[in-house]
Order: structure tokens, then C-alpha cells, then sequence
């Protein structure tokens, strides 16, 4: 089987150079985080469902079947954040940053599990589940208090 070996430290590294803003010449091209963030996580999702489907042991699809689904829906979680993650919208970035390291811990466990690749840390997956949770409810907590921008 193969082996896959990510670290939360590495995770948090993309989220912070992903996030940044990069200059070409004299003039700034803004770049949207969420959604270079839901692609990336929407395209390993389909790609891992399908290899779940055909490349583990049957009693691992369902693991598979798992990761995948929650990495999808988070994906397009993330998606929306585009609208969403405006100045005076903190809570809805923290959101993106929980269902990112959501992501990474609990999809990313299931798969190492599928894989029958040893985790480092034990409850790494109850670790994701409850930041992918935090998540959901720092975007509700977005939709409370007063906003900088009234269209939003």
C-alpha cells in the first residue's frame, strides 16, 4: 500500500501561504484563499473516493466512502467562504481555518486508517470531527454582530 505522511504543521503552513497576497510587478493580484482551498480539497476528495473504490481492501471502502464525503461537503463550505470572509467578518475566517484543519485531521485519519498507515497522535479523527464542529458554528457566530460591509 502507499503510504501518505502529513503533519498538522505542514497543513498550517498552506493555510498561511495560501493566505497571503502576492505582488506582480508594481501592482497587487489579490488571491482567493477559499476557493484555491475548496478546489484543492474537492479534487483530492473525488480522486481518493475513486481510489477508494477501487484500490483498498473492501472492509476500507467505507472509510474511504467517509473521509471523501466529509472532505466534499467542507469543500464546498469553503467555496462559500469567498462571499462570506470580508473585513469585520473574523468569525467566518476562523470557520475556513477550522474546517481546514478539520479536514486534514479527520478526513486525513480515515484515510491514513484505510491505508493502514499508523497515525501519529491518538484521537486524531475525534480531533478533526470536533474542529470540523467549531468550524459550523464559528460561521454561525459570523452571521451575529455588526458588519464593516452592510452587502454582506
Amino acid at each position: 500500500m502507499a503510504e501518505a505522511h502529513c503533519s498538522l504543521s505542514s497543513w498550517w503552513r498552506v493555510v498561511v501561504i495560501i493566505s497571503a497576497r502576492p505582488a506582480f510587478g508594481s501592482r497587487s493580484i489579490p488571491m482567493r484563499p477559499w476557493i484555491l482551498l475548496a478546489g484543492i480539497n474537492g479534487a483530492l476528495a473525488i480522486g481518493l473516493a475513486a481510489y477508494g473504490a477501487h484500490g483498498v481492501d473492501a472492509a476500507a471502502v467505507p472509510l474511504m466512502e467517509k473521509a471523501s464525503l466529509f472532505q466534499l461537503i467542507h469543500a464546498a463550505a469553503l467555496a462559500s467562504l469567498d462571499r462570506w470572509d470580508r473585513p469585520g467578518t473574523v468569525s467566518a475566517r476562523a470557520a475556513g481555518m477550522l474546517w481546514v484543519i478539520g479536514v486534514a485531521l479527520f478526513s486525513g485519519s480515515l484515510y491514513a486508517k484505510a491505508m493502514m498507515v499508523p497515525l501519529p497522535l491518538p484521537m486524531v479523527t475525534p480531533a478533526g470531527g470536533v474542529s470540523l464542529l467549531l468550524g459550523w458554528v464559528a460561521l454561525a457566530a459570523s452571521a451575529i454582530g455588526k458588519r464593516s460591509d452592510p452587502t454582506v
